[in-house]
C-alpha cells in the first residue's frame, strides 16, 4: 500500500503525467454524470422492474454500466456492445486473411482495425438497444405515439454507448491510456459502496433473526467479517496469480563487433499464468446467458408457464447444477480457445533464433517452438482452474449467506484487479521514462550495498 502511495505521489509530481491523470478523471466524472441521465419516454421504475427479471445478464451488464441499466440512464448499455464488437473482430482475424493482414501492418492498420471496431459497436448498440426497447416495451410511456417513443428510446441508449466509446477513446488520446478498461473499472468501483450496504443490511437481517440478541450479534458479526475476509483474500489470490509468470532462461550467443565481444548474456522469456485474462469468463457468461436471454426477450409471461419447453429451456441454464457444469467446462474450453488465437510460439521461437538465442537443452526451430507450446498449455489448465476457482467461490459464499450477486464475484474481482495492476505499472513505466536519473541513482544504490 505504502509502494502504491509512493507512486501516485512522484506521478503527481511530474507536470505530464500529472495533466494526463487529471484529464482521465475529468473523462471518467463525465461518464459517472452521464450515468444519472434518464432516458425520455421510460417509466424507470417498471424498466428496472423488467430488467431484473433478466438475471444475471441483467446484474453483469448494470455492473459494467455503473448502476446505469438499473436506473435506465442513458447509459444503461454501457460499453458493452464495443467489448462484444471487440471481441468478434478479434476472432475474424483468426478466419479472415484480410483482418490478419491489417493487424500485422504497424499503427496504420491497427487504426483500420479500430475504426472497423467502432462502426461494428455502432451496429451492435443498434440491435441491442431495439431488443431492450422490445423486451420491455410496456415500460414505455404513453403520452407519445408508440413509434416514435420506441425510436426515441433507441436512438437515447445507442447514442449514449457512442459516448461512452468516444469517452474511452479520449482517455486513450490524451489521458493515461486504457480508456475502456478504465470505464468498466468506473463503473464496477461506483457500486461497491451500494454493495458494501447490502452486506451490511444482510448481517442486520441475520442479527435480529435469532431470539436470543446476544447471539443474533455476534453471528451478524462473524458473517460481515467473514465475508470481507473472503473478499479480501481473493482479491489478494487474484493479484498473486495474475503477476505469477512462467520465466523460461534464454542464452544468446556471443558476437564479435571489431575488436570488442558483445552479447553472450542470459535474458528471460516471461509467459504470464493468467495470460487470457478475464475473456474467457466473459465468452463463457455471455453464452449461457443467451437461452435466459431469448425466452425473456421474445416469449410473454403466458408462454413461460410451468411445463413449457420455454421455461424448462430457462430454468435449465439458470443458477442449476447443469448451469455451473457447463460454466466450467466453458471456461476451460475459452481458455485454451483464447490462449491458441493470442499465443504463438512459433513466432517466440523464430525471434528467439534471430537474435542468436536459444533456450538451455532445447534445440533451436520446431524443438523450441514445440517446447514452448508445452510449457503454454500446462499454464493453459492453471490458469483455467484459477478462473473456475474464482468465479465459483463467491457462488458458493453468496448460496449460503443468502447474499445475491456479491460484489467480490470472479469477474468483478479479475476486472477490478486487472485494471489496477495495468494501471500502476504503467505509472510505474512513464516515471522510469521521465525520470532515468533518479530510476539509475536507484540502481547505483543497490549495486553499492552488494
Amino acid at each position: 500500500m505504502k509502494g502504491i502511495f509512493d507512486i501516485a505521489v512522484k506521478a503527481f509530481n511530474v507536470e505530464s503525467i500529472r495533466k494526463r491523470l487529471l484529464y482521465t478523471f475529468f473523462i471518467l466524472g463525465i461518464f459517472m454524470l452521464g450515468g444519472l441521465v434518464p432516458v425520455p419516454g421510460l417509466d424507470g421504475a417498471k424498466f428496472t422492474e423488467l430488467v431484473r427479471q433478466w438475471g444475471q445478464l441483467g446484474s453483469i451488464m448494470d455492473l459494467v454500466s455503473g448502476g446505469g441499466l438499473y436506473r435506465a440512464t442513458i447509459f444503461a448499455m454501457g460499453i458493452s456492445p464495443y467489448i462484444n464488437a471487440s471481441i468478434i473482430i478479434q476472432l475474424l482475424q483468426v478466419v479472415i486473411p484480410a483482418l490478419d493482414d491489417l493487424s500485422k501492418e504497424g499503427e496504420a492498420g491497427r487504426k483500420k482495425i479500430t475504426r472497423i471496431t467502432r462502426y461494428s459497436a455502432i451496429g451492435l448498440a443498434l440491435g441491442q438497444a431495439c431488443l431492450f426497447c422490445y423486451s420491455t416495451r410496456s415500460a414505455m410511456i404513453s403520452t407519445l405515439p408508440t413509434w416514435l417513443n420506441a425510436m426515441i428510446v433507441i436512438l437515447s441508449f445507442t447514442a449514449g454507448t457512442c459516448l461512452v466509446v468516444w469517452l474511452g477513446e479520449k482517455i486513450n488520446d490524451k489521458g493515461i491510456g486504457n480508456g475502456v478498461s478504465l470505464i468498466i473499472f468506473a463503473g464496477i468501483v461506483t457500486r461497491l459502496p451500494d454493495m458494501a450496504k447490502t452486506l451490511y443490511a444482510k448481517s442486520v437481517d441475520v442479527a435480529t433473526s435469532f431470539e436470543n440478541q446476544a447471539v443474533g450479534v455476534v453471528v451478524g458479526i462473524l458473517l460481515f467479517v467473514g465475508v470481507t475476509l473472503i473478499a479480501v483474500g481473493i482479491i489478494v489470490f487474484v493479484l498473486y496469480v495474475q503477476n505469477a509468470e512462467r520465466r523460461l532462461t534464454v542464452q544468446y550467443s556471443k558476437k564479435t563487433i571489431g575488436r570488442s565481444q558483445r552479447g553472450g548474456n542470459k535474458d528471460y522469456i516471461p509467459l504470464k499464468v493468467n495470460q487470457s485474462g478475464v475473456m474467457p469468463v466473459i465468452f463463457a457468461m455471455s453464452i449461457l446467458a443467451v437461452p435466459s436471454m431469448i425466452v425473456t426477450f421474445f416469449f410473454s409471461a403466458k408462454a413461460n408457464e410451468d411445463g413449457t419447453v420455454a421455461n424448462w429451456f430457462a430454468k435449465a441454464f439458470t443458477g442449476s447444477a447443469y448451469y455451473y457444469i457447463v460454466y466450467v467446462l466453458l471456461i476451460i474450453g475459452f481458455t485454451f480457445f483464447y490462449s491458441a488465437i493470442q499465443f504463438h510460439p512459433i513466432e517466440i521461437a523464430n525471434n528467439i533464433n534471430k537474435n542468436g538465442g536459444a533456450i538451455s537443452g532445447i534445440r533451436a526451430g520446431k524443438p523450441t517452438s514445440d517446447y514452448i507450446s508445452r510449457v503454454a498449455f500446462r499454464l493453459n489448465w492453471a490458469d483455467a482452474f484459477f478462473l473456475i476457482l474464482v468465479c465459483i467461490v463467491p457462488t458458493v459464499v453468496g448460496i449460503f449467506t443468502g447474499l445475491q450477486n456479491v460484489w467480490f464475484a470472479g469477474t468483478s474481482v479479475l476486472i477490478l484487479t486487472g485494471v489496477a495492476n495495468d494501471l500502476i505499472v504503467q505509472v510505474e513505466g512513464e516515471l522510469e521514462v521521465r525520470n532515468p536519473k533518479g530510476f539509475l541513482d536507484d540502481i547505483a544504490l543497490l549495486k553499492g550495498r552488494r
